[in-house]
C-alpha cells in the first residue's frame, strides 16, 4: 500500500507531503491547479522516463519519495531479495532529478538505476491513464486484456518463447537447406582450425607463466649479479656488512639494558632483525646455489612464445582470446554438424513445434472459457453504464500460428439491442468506448495483485447517472485494493472514503501548487462547486450534502 508522498521543487510543488490512507480517496480540483502532477511525480518515482524539465524554476534539482507499506506485497519483498537490498516493512523508492536533466534513484536508501525503480514498482502501482481507452482499439491491447482476466499472461509469454525458439530452428532448417554447400565449407575450414588450436594445447595459466619465466630468463645475468651484490651487502662482505653493523649495535645495546631497563624493546627488536637478517641471508644463499643462465631453456621459451603469437596472428586475436576463439569455434562446429546430421536439424524442430501447439493449444482453451465470462460481465456492466441492451463479446477467430498462440483476439460491441457486435474500433463512439474501457480496467483490476491503483480522469466523457455507476464501482473496489482517483466529476468525488483537493496560487510572483484533506464542511463545499461552478448556491450545497449522506449511508 501507498502510504506517503514527499515532493519538493517539482514543476510547481515547492514543498507537499501526503499521508495515503487505504480505500478510495478523490482528488479534485480547478483545471490546470495541477492534478496531474501527483500522477507524474509518482510516475517518475517508479521509474518513468523523464521527459521535460520538471525542476521549480530557479531550482537546482527536484526530488520525489515515495514509501510504501509491502508487509503483505510478496512481489515486491522477493524482488528486493532477488536484488540483494535490504527488505523491511516499508519501501522507500526516491528520485532525485537535476536541472539539466540528469537523474539519481534509489531503493532503501541505496543507490539504483531507474530500470530497478521501474521493476520494483510494477509490484506497487497500477497507473491508468485518461486516454487509456484509445490503446483499447488496438488488437493487442485486447488480447491482453484477455490474458490478464485469465490470468494467462506468464502462460502467454512461456507460448511467445516457444515459438520464438521454433523460429529460429525453422530459420536454421531453411538456411542450411539453401547453403549446405557453403556449410560444409565452413564445417572443414573450422576443423582444421580447432585441430591446430587443439595441438597448440594453450591457455591462460600457462600464458602468464611463460611471461614469468621468459622475465627471469632473459635477464638471468644481471638478477643473478644483483643477488650476489645484495648478499655481499648483507653479510657476506669481509669488509663491512649489515649483519655486522646490526650485530654491534645489538650487543651495545645489551651492554647499556643493565643500566637502563627501558632499552630492553629495543635490543628485543634487534635480536628479531639479526634473526631476520641471517634467514633473509640463507635463503638468497639457497637461491643462488640453484641458480644458473639456461639459454636452452630460454630459447625452448622464445620458441613456445614465438608459436603462440604466429597462432593469435593467424587468427587475428589477441593471445590470451585463443581460448575463446577455440570453445567459440568448437560451437560452432557441434552447430554445423548438427545441421549435416541427416534428420538431426529437422528432430528439433518438429520436437520445438510439438512444444509450441501444446502450450499455445492450453492458452487457447483458457482464452475461451475467459472469453466467455468477460464478455458476460462487460455486458451486465454496460447495462448499468446507461448502454441499455448493449452487449459485449470476446471474437477469437482461428489464425497463423504467431507468437500471441493460435488467434487473433479482438473485442466486439453492440451499442443497443438488436444489433450485430461489431469491431470495437469500428462502432464505438467516444463516450461509449471511455465507459466500456472503464468497465474493462475495474473488472480486470479487480483480478490483480497490484495493492494500489491510480485513475487518472479515466471518467471523462461521461455524466450524469452513470457518473453515478462509476462512482460507485471505484467505491466497490477500494473495499479490496488501494484506490486513488483524479476527477472532476461531483458524483464520482462524493463516494470516495477520503477527499483531496488541489489548489493553486501566487506567492512572491511564482505560482504553487498545494493539495490538503478537506473535512466534511470542505468537502461540501468543494462537490458543490464541482455541481454548480462559480456561482455555488444553498440549493447546490444541500445538493452537495444529499449526496455525500447518501453515500456515507
Amino acid at each position: 500500500m501507498l502510504q506517503a508522498l514527499s515532493i519538493r521543487d517539482f514543476v510547481i510543488v515547492d514543498m507537499l507531503e501526503l499521508e495515503f490512507s487505504a480505500g478510495y480517496t478523490a482528488l479534485t480540483g480547478e483545471t490546470g491547479a495541477g492534478k496531474s502532477i501527483l500522477i507524474d511525480a509518482l510516475s517518475l518515482s517508479l521509474g518513468a522516463r523523464n521527459e521535460g524539465d520538471v525542476t521549480r524554476k530557479g531550482c537546482e534539482k527536484a526530488e520525489i519519495s515515495t514509501t510504501f507499506d509491502i508487509r503483505n506485497n510478496l512481489p515486491a519483498r522477493e524482488w528486493l531479495q532477488a536484488q540483494e537490498i535490504d527488505v523491511d516493512d516499508a519501501l522507500i523508492l526516491r528520485r532525485v532529478i537535476y536541472a539539466d536533466g540528469r537523474s539519481r534513484a534509489f531503493i532503501n536508501g541505496a543507490s539504483a538505476t531507474v530500470g530497478q525503480l521501474r521493476d520494483i514498482g510494477e509490484t506497487l502501482i497500477d497507473i491508468y491513464s485518461q486516454n487509456a481507452h484509445h490503446s483499447l482499439l488496438k488488437v493487442a491491447t485486447q488480447r491482453e486484456i484477455l490474458d490478464a482476466y485469465a490470468q494467462a499472461a506468464p502462460l502467454a509469454k512461456q507460448v511467445a518463447k516457444l515459438y520464438k525458439e521454433w523460429s529460429q530452428l525453422h530459420q536454421q532448417q531453411l538456411a542450411y537447406e539453401k547453403n549446405a554447400s557453403q556449410f560444409a565449407d565452413e564445417l572443414a575450414v573450422l576443423r582444421d582450425s580447432t585441430r591446430e588450436l587443439k595441438q597448440l594445447g594453450f591457455s591462460i595459466e600457462e600464458w602468464a607463466a611463460l611471461q614469468q619465466e621468459h622475465a627471469r630468463l632473459s635477464n638471468g645475468a644481471s638478477l643473478l649479479s644483483g643477488m650476489e651484490a645484495s648478499l655481499q651487502m648483507m653479510s657476506e662482505s669481509d669488509e663491512v656488512n649489515a649483519l655486522d653493523l646490526l650485530s654491534q649495535a645489538q650487543a651495545k645495546l645489551a651492554e647499556l639494558q643493565a643500566i637502563d631497563i627501558g632499552l630492553q624493546p629495543m635490543v628485543e627488536t634487534l635480536d628479531s632483525a639479526v634473526v631476520q637478517l641471517e634467514e633473509a641471508s640463507r635463503a638468497l644463499n639457497r637461491y643462488l646455489q640453484k641458480s644458473e643462465l639456461d639459454p636452452a631453456r630460454l630459447a625452448e621459451v622464445e620458441s613456445r612464445i614465438q608459436a603462440i603469437h604466429g597462432a593469435a596472428r593467424k587468427f587475428r586475436v589477441k593471445p590470451d582470446e585463443l581460448p575463446d576463439l577455440l570453445a567459440a569455434q568448437l560451437g560452432r562446429m557441434a552447430e554445423l554438424e548438427s545441421f549435416a546430421d541427416d534428420g538431426a536439424l529437422a528432430k528439433q524442430v518438429q520436437a520445438a513445434w510439438q512444444s509450441y501447439q501444446a502450450q499455445a493449444a492450453q492458452l487457447s482453451s483458457i482464452r475461451q472459457q475467459a472469453a466467455n465470462k468477460l464478455a458476460k460481465t462487460i455486458s451486465e456492466q454496460m447495462q448499468a453504464l446507461s448502454l441499455k441492451g448493449g452487449q459485449f463479446a470476446v471474437a477469437l477467430t482461428p489464425g497463423e500460428p504467431a507468437a500471441h498462440g493460435l488467434e487473433q483476439v479482438e473485442f466486439l460491441v453492440a451499442g443497443h439491442a438488436g444489433v450485430e457486435p461489431r469491431p470495437l474500433n469500428k462502432v464505438a463512439s467516444g463516450g461509449e468506448l471511455s465507459r466500456i474501457s472503464l468497465a474493462l480496467q475495474v473488472t480486470t483490476a479487480s483480478l490483480g495483485t497490484v495493492p494500489c491503483m491510480i485513475f487518472d480522469e479515466v471518467d471523462v466523457g461521461i455524466g450524469g447517472g452513470v457518473a453515478e455507476v462509476v462512482g460507485k464501482l471505484l467505491s466497490q473496489l477500494g473495499q479490496h485494493r488501494q484506490v486513488l482517483v483524479i476527477t472532476h466529476l461531483a458524483q464520482v468525488a462524493a463516494q470516495a472514503q477520503q477527499h483531496w483537493q488541489v489548489s493553486k496560487s501566487e506567492q512572491q510572483g511564482a505560482t504553487l501548487s498545494r493539495i490538503r484533506t478537506l473535512d466534511a464542511h470542505e468537502r461540501v463545499e468543494e462537490v458543490a462547486r464541482m455541481l454548480g461552478g462559480l456561482q455555488i448556491t444553498e440549493t447546490t450545497r444541500d445538493h452537495a450534502r444529499e449526496m455525500l449522506q447518501a453515500n456515507l449511508a
